[in-house]
């Protein structure tokens, strides 16, 4: 039967190279044999330009999609990597998702995105959201010489860490108001997201519409995918 995957989160970096290792096992196995695969963020723990394809772990992980030669391979942005760009996505032989996106997933109305816009809460992150994915920050950064862009992004690396220190779970966890609203927007379709790293399964009563959101997990400990074809979806690790 037909089965398609979701995966978000991994934060591909050399320095982590047990998660490279699951994620290409992940793509020469299960992922070879779906008809798609999305990637829905964070595929690198930061993406600085796309005239950083060349560098020897990008082209590890560019290699691997590049591979799947009968999976159709979709990436929308996370927050760590928004800076991705139609030169990667063509050396992935991949193709490029808006955030959010609604596709019919075996006949099910589903909705896509990676899940940081939901975490309404966080005013902070919001802003900072709203700023870095402005076409005016984006043309003046990427104008930059690499290596100060690399810099400058694990100096905000670091920020953050220190902020998550003091900030309460729920903040940074997605605002139920806010699902109800991208969910009414929409249609009321089933939710697909990553972000929060906090695999589960919700159910959203909008309207009288009952949806459900499923969550994506991260790999830090444990490869994994939501599986769906016509019968459903379903949590696989790996």
């Amino acid at each position: 039967m037909p089965y398609t995957l979701f995966i978000s989160d991994l934060h591909l970096s050399a320095d982590h190279p047990q998660t490279m290792a699951a994620f290409e096992r992940f793509i020469s196995s299960k992922a070879r044999k779906a008809e798609a695969l999305y990637i829905l963020g964070d595929l690198f723990e930061y993406w600085a330009g796309d005239d950083d394809l060349h560098d020897p772990f990008h082209l590890q992980v560019i290699g691997a999609l590049k591979g799947l030669t009968g999976t159709r391979v979709y990436l929308m942005h996370g927050n760590r990597d928004l800076l991705m760009g139609k030169r990667l996505a063509e050396a992935c032989n991949a193709k490029l998702l808006d955030d959010p996106f609604l596709t019919d997933l075996y006949g099910t109305p589903t909705l896509l995105t990676h899940g940081d816009m939901l975490c309404t809460d966080d005013i902070e992150y919001q802003q900072f959201r709203k700023h870095v994915r402005s076409a005016e920050f984006q043309n003046e950064f990427l104008a930059r010489p690499l290596k100060a862009r690399k810099a400058y992004i694990e100096q905000l690396r670091m920020q953050s860490d220190i902020e998550k220190q003091h900030k309460g779970m729920d903040i940074m966890d997605v605002n139920v108001d806010a699902v109800a609203s991208l969910l009414r927007e929409h249609g009321y379709p089933r939710l697909i997201h990553g972000h929060t790293h906090r695999p589960k399964r919700h159910e959203h009563s909008v309207d009288g519409h009952l949806c459900e959101r499923w969550v994506l997990g991260d790999w830090d400990t444990q490869a994994n995918a939501l599986y769906a074809d016509a019968n459903g979806v379903r949590w696989e690790t790996f």
